[in-house]
C-alpha cells in the first residue's frame, strides 16, 4: 500500500510503499476513504527525537475489510463504513481511560500518526472501542473531519453551559471555528467570529457567524462585540493556538461565563487568578476525549446535518503542499485526501 509519511531525514513528506498492517487483538482493517490534516499534526512532525519516517494523520474515515476474531462479534462487520478515534494499545476502561485514554493505566497506549503510523494511507488499523459505524448521511469525503476535529469541537460547545440564545464567541476562525459556528447555530446560539485573516473570516461569516472581528485590524473590536452582544459571550471557544488569542478572550466573556480552550499554545495559559475567585468567568477544557461520548457528537452532527468546508484532494502526494500551506497559515479550510 501507499502511504505518506513524514522523514526526518529529509524533512519533508514522502509517500512509500508499505506492508498493508494486519489487524491485531481487538483490531480490524480498514480501506482509508478520507483523511484530514490537523494542526495537531504538525506537532508529529516537528518532533526532535523521531528518527523514523512516521505516516501522519489522526482523523479518518474508512471501509472494514477484515476483522480480528477477537473483534467479531462487536457490533462490525466486513463493509461497515466507519469513522474512529486513534489511540490504540489501551485497555479503554480503567480509571485513566474513563478520564482520556492517554492516561490508560497499562502504560501500552500509543497515538496514532504520533507514536505509532496513522491514517494518511491506503489502509490503516483501528480498534474496534474507538469506532463508530456512520450514518447514512454522513459524506465521506468530508467526514474524516468529524473524527477529531468536529467531535471536539462538538465537546467544546456541549460543555460551554449554552442554552438557546446564548452568545458564542469563537475565537480562530479556520476550520475548527468554522465548525464551532455550525454547531453553535444549531444550538441555536448567537455566533460571533474573531481572526486576524479577512479570508477566515468571510468564510466563518459565510457559515453562519452573525459578527465577525479582525481583531489584529480594528483596534475598538472588544468595545463593538460588547454592544453587539450586550455585554459578552457566555462561551470564548478558542480554537487558536496564539497567545494573543487567549489574552483577548478573556476580555469578551460576560459576567461568569466560560473561557473554553482548545487551542494549544507553546506556553503557559496567563490567567487571572483574581478573576477565577470572584467568579468572572470559568475555565474549562475539551478535546476528542473518550469513546464513550463520541456517539452523541456523532448524532447530533447527523442530526443537524453538520459538514465542515473541505478542499479535497486525490492523492497522497498532496500531503506535502497541504503541510506546507498549513505550515505558512495560508490554508482557509480543512483539508482531506480523498481516497
Amino acid at each position: 500500500m501507499k502511504a505518506a509519511q513524514w522523514d526526518p531525514a529529509v524533512k519533508k513528506m514522502v509517500v512509500n510503499d508499505l506492508p498493508i498492517p494486519e489487524p491485531a487483538e481487538n483490531q480490524f482493517l480498514v480501506k482509508m476513504l478520507s483523511a484530514s490534516l490537523c494542526h495537531s499534526d504538525m506537532m508529529a512532525i516537528a518532533s526532535p527525537d523521531r528518527t523514523e519516517p512516521v505516516t501522519i494523520g489522526h482523523e479518518g474515515v474508512g471501509t472494514i475489510t477484515k476483522l480480528h476474531p477477537s473483534a467479531e462479534g462487536k457490533g462490525f462487520k466486513e463493509g461497515d463504513v466507519v469513522g474512529f478515534l486513534y489511540i490504540v494499545g489501551c485497555c479503554f476502561e480503567c480509571t485513566g481511560c474513563l478520564v482520556h485514554n492517554l492516561h490508560c493505566e497499562t502504560g501500552k497506549q500509543l497515538l496514532q500518526g504520533f507514536s505509532t503510523d496513522g491514517f494518511f494511507a491506503e489502509y490503516a488499523v483501528v480498534d474496534y472501542h474507538n469506532a463508530i459505524i456512520l450514518p447514512e448521511n454522513f459524506d465521506v469525503k468530508t467526514a474524516a473531519v468529524v473524527f477529531c476535529a468536529g467531535i471536539t469541537v462538538f465537546h467544546s460547545l456541549d460543555s460551554s453551559e449554552l442554552k438557546p440564545g446564548d452568545w458564542v464567541g469563537v475565537v480562530g476562525c479556520g476550520g475548527l471555528g468554522q465548525m464551532a459556528t455550525q454547531y453553535a447555530k444549531a444550538m441555536g446560539c448567537k455566533v460571533v467570529g474573531i481572526d486576524i485573516n479577512d479570508a477566515i473570516l468571510a468564510e466563518a461569516k459565510a457559515q453562519g457567524a452573525d459578527y465577525v472581528f479582525n481583531s489584529m485590524t480594528n483596534k475598538n473590536y472588544v468595545e463593538e462585540l460588547l454592544e453587539v452582544t450586550g455585554g459578552g459571550v457566555q462561551s470564548a471557544a478558542v480554537y487558536s493556538n496564539a497567545d494573543a488569542a487567549y489574552a483577548g478572550a478573556t476580555k469578551i466573556i460576560k459576567l461568569g461565563g466560560v473561557l473554553m480552550v482548545i487551542g494549544l499554545p507553546a506556553n503557559p495559559l496567563q490567567i487571572s487568578s483574581m478573576d477565577l475567585a470572584l467568579g468572572k468567568y470559568k475555565v474549562k477544557s475539551e478535546s476528542t476525549s473518550i469513546p464513550q461520548r463520541m456517539q452523541k457528537a456523532v448524532e447530533f452532527t447527523s442530526k443537524h446535518n453538520i459538514f465542515p468546508i473541505v478542499d479535497t484532494r486525490s492523492s497522497l502526494e498532496d500531503v506535502q503542499d497541504m503541510v506546507d500551506l498549513m505550515h505558512a497559515g495560508k490554508s482557509t479550510r480543512r483539508m482531506a485526501v480523498v481516497f
